[in-house]
């Protein structure tokens, strides 16, 4: 028996030793830990330098957008502008023909804003809307109160924000 107990206790010997020898040893875990921590910091180091990249170009691209915006627009008055400069260059000019000529440059103008979406508020008839007109004065009228009798000058909306409110002189209250 006493035999036996010695084997066993070899074997258990035996296997412990074998245990040992496969877990690593304390220094092999701490150099394991620090290169997966340097890992980690790297792959750190690499997002944020890319978050930072990211956050620059767009602040390019919105600076362009800005600065470029525009561009069409103007190219589009362009147009308007060189049929301005041709009628005043114009030596013989009597009242019909520079009326025509406003009057086309007006067309010109009125294309360029439709194409941009730019819409003229003209509020004759309507109800005060302290949104889209602005109430200069008020007088005496048959319409209901706080109705738009008469527009000093007109306004214009830039798909549907209001550029420029319209001046209107509103019916009074009887």
């Amino acid at each position: 028996m006493e035999q036996q107990e010695n084997t066993a206790t070899a074997a258990i010997a035996e296997a412990s030793d074998a245990q040992i020898e496969a877990m690593p040893s304390m220094e092999e875990q701490l150099q394991a830990a620090e290169l997966k921590g340097q890992e980690h910091y790297d792959a750190w180091m690499y997002a944020k330098a890319e978050g930072e990249n990211i956050r620059r170009r767009a602040a390019d691209d919105i600076s362009k957008a800005q600065k470029f915006a525009v561009e069409k627009f103007s190219n589009e008055m362009l147009a308007v502008m060189d049929s301005l400069q041709a009628a005043l260059a114009v030596e013989n000019t009597t009242v019909e023909s520079f009326k025509s000529g406003m009057e086309l440059t007006q067309k010109q103008l009125s294309s360029v804003f439709e194409k941009f979406n730019i819409t003229e508020i003209n509020p004759v008839g309507e109800k005060l809307d302290p949104h889209k007109h602005q109430a200069i004065s008020m007088v005496e009228s048959d319409q209901p109160a706080n109705t738009v009798v008469s527009v000093m000058q007109k306004g214009y909306a830039l798909n549907e924000r209001v550029l420029r409110p319209a001046l209107v002189l509103v019916a009074k209250a009887k």
